[in-house]
């Protein structure tokens, strides 16, 4: 199979040297979330395909040439090529809604085929708002056969002209597509509240934010440094567990001021159209260097503020999300010793250390500590937040119903969540606890109006976006949800697993029941009763019966309310009837009876 364009027969695809530029603009954008052997591997596939070799495009070959596979690679044993594709392919559909929305070559890779096709865009993919919004089927994907060269190269160039409208379309399309979720924000009854400041009496960790310094040899980049500078600022201070200094005070003998305990220092390079971010973050009271990275931007495929905007996000979500820098560096010291006036910042610091491996043996010391520290600082909205989240886990993962305290959970959940946004209604953690509370007591709408705002005011955030992600996917969406919590993986830490279970699920309801447990086994959460249920399906559906009948016995054992309500619980998570059947057709396959 030739493509068209290779062969010369169809003037309306673009030509080679158009299909290069736009690959390496992928690959070298920060938004095409790919590791290296993933940029190999759309690379090698492009270049094959434009030296017409598609039809050699296939797992064996692919495994060999980017995997460095021996010749008993078997693709039915080894996932290796059929995993990496769909990451592939989220990584695409990533980029061209985030960085690639007006770029005029769009390359893809049809599922059940590794041959990439390349064609011209059209405003309706540009603009995909503007004409109309595709719901996910309610019956499972099939798979998508290969495409000929002739559906890969459908439609001609837009004319000339079309691309003069762009941008003003652009403006239109990002207006009707961000007032949705800043409506939620900007004109509820909580949204047209100032943001709260921290609450009194609580020490947060400080970030000077110092000038970022002009390193370039022949001059030139000052504005950009200046500019770095506050884009960092501003996508830091979208972060309330820190406090974020954009100026040290002058120091005053007779008032007592706490110095910030870190500094991020920067320093700015231009060389032609080449641009490097050096960024470092650093302990002021032994100057130790902390952490240490480069950002490097080709100026030829970005424009300054996209650059800006970009590196700004990316080095936000580094030091300041629940498991970047700041948190690891303190954590270290809460367990040498916490020292008396930091007593909220240690229990947010408890949470997150609970949150990272989901101990339930952890549960019930940290849901105490934010009890006791809400009691002493009741307006402090992030520390409600995190209480909420603590009760919601008695209902989402089983913990604690052999206890008093765990009567209403739910019920707690809700009030303690609301309560947090009351406080601070642009506190994306506390709109992150009321999307959840709301989507586990069933209102699903309000909770996705919850999780837009939450992830409107940081997208920075993992764990907003991963857990936006989860409940976009679990209630259909799936295609989005599985990219957010892609994303989440590969730019979170922690927690360990978590987001893993989820992707596992996203393989699951593709049918792709190898891929799903390579995935849950990547999570091993063994204390985590839903981890135990979602690989006893994948196995049911695989028939693997023996290793599910431990998988089995370890949920009685561990979590029997579970598998007494097993239809209500699902019913609980997965809201589309067609995936909950799906679901529960692979317990049924791993011998969990299934009442009616």
């Amino acid at each position: 199979m030739q493509s068209a364009w290779a062969s010369g027969d169809d003037a309306s695809s673009p030509d080679m040297w158009e299909i290069r530029e736009q690959l390496q603009r992928i690959l070298s954008s920060e938004e095409f979330l790919a590791p290296e052997r993933g940029r190999r591997f759309l690379e090698y596939i492009v270049e094959e395909t434009l030296a017409g070799r598609a039809d050699y495009l296939k797992a064996y070959t692919i495994a060999q040439e980017v995997f460095a596979r021996d010749a008993s690679f078997d693709a039915q044993n080894d996932p290796v090529v059929r995993i990496e594709a769909g990451r592939i392919r989220r990584g695409l559909e990533r980029y061209y809604l985030v960085a690639g929305r007006a770029d005029r070559i769009v390359i893809t890779i049809p599922k059940g085929a590794y041959i990439p096709c390349f064609r011209y865009a059209t405003v309706a993919e540009i603009l995909p708002d503007l004409f109309e919004t595709k719901d996910v089927p309610e019956t499972a994907p099939e798979m998508q056969k290969p495409m000929t060269a002739a559906d890969r190269m459908d439609g001609a160039p837009p004319p000339v002209w079309l691309w003069y409208a762009i941008a003003a379309a652009i403006a239109l399309a990002m207006f009707v597509a961000v007032v949705p979720p800043l409506s939620v924000v900007l004109f509820s009854s909580r949204g047209a509240q100032n943001i709260a400041p921290v609450a009194a009496g609580v020490t947060v960790p400080k970030v000077l934010v110092e000038s970022f310094e002009e390193i370039s040899k022949e001059g030139g980049s000052a504005d950009i440094a200046r500019g770095l500078t506050e884009e960092v600022i501003g996508e830091l201070a979208k972060f309330k567990e820190i406090a974020v200094i954009a100026k040290q005070p002058p120091s005053r003998p007779d008032v007592r001021v706490e110095e910030p305990r870190f500094a991020l220092q920067g320093g700015v390079r231009v060389d032609g159209n080449k641009l490097r971010l050096t960024t470092r973050l650093v302990r002021r009271s032994d100057g130790s260097v902390i952490w240490a990275d480069n950002y490097d931007r080709d100026l030829r495929v970005q424009d300054m503020l996209d650059v800006e905007a970009d590196v700004a996000q990316r080095v936000a979500t580094a030091v300041a999300q629940p498991y970047g820098l700041i948190f690891q560096a303190d954590a270290a010291r809460l367990t040498e010793s916490p020292p008396d006036d930091w007593d909220a910042y240690a229990c947010t610091l408890s949470y997150y250390n609970y949150r990272s491996e989901l101990n339930p043996q952890n549960h019930a010391a940290v849901q105490d500590c934010l009890k006791r520290t809400t009691e002493r600082l009741p307006t402090y909205a992030t520390l409600w937040a995190l209480l909420s989240l603590t009760y919601l886990d008695e209902v989402r993962f089983q913990y604690r119903l052999d206890t008093p305290q765990s009567g209403r959970p739910l019920k707690l959940a809700l009030e303690t969540a609301k309560r947090a946004v009351d406080l601070d209604p642009q506190n994306a953690r506390a709109l992150q606890a009321l999307m959840l509370a709301n989507f586990f007591n069933g209102d699903v709408d309000a909770a996705l109006k919850e999780g837009a705002a939450a992830y409107a005011i940081n997208p920075n955030d993992t764990e907003v976006s991963g857990e936006y992600g989860f409940r976009l996917a679990f209630s259909g969406r799936w295609e989005t949800g599985c990219e957010l919590m892609s994303t989440a993986i590969s730019r979170n830490p922690g927690p360990i697993g978590y987001y893993e279970v989820g992707m596992a699920m996203c393989a699951y309801m593709r049918r792709d029941y190898q891929a799903a447990e390579l995935w849950v086994h990547m999570a091993d959460l063994k204390y985590n009763p839903m981890y135990h249920l979602v690989l006893l399906a994948i196995l049911g559906a695989q028939g693997k019966l023996d290793e599910a009948g431990r998988e089995q016995e370890w949920l009685k054992s561990n979590a029997p309310v579970l598998l007494a309500n097993i239809r209500g619980e699902v019913a609980k998570r997965l809201q589309r009837p067609s995936d909950q059947d799906l679901f529960l057709a692979g317990l049924k396959g791993a011998g969990i009876a299934i009442t009616p």
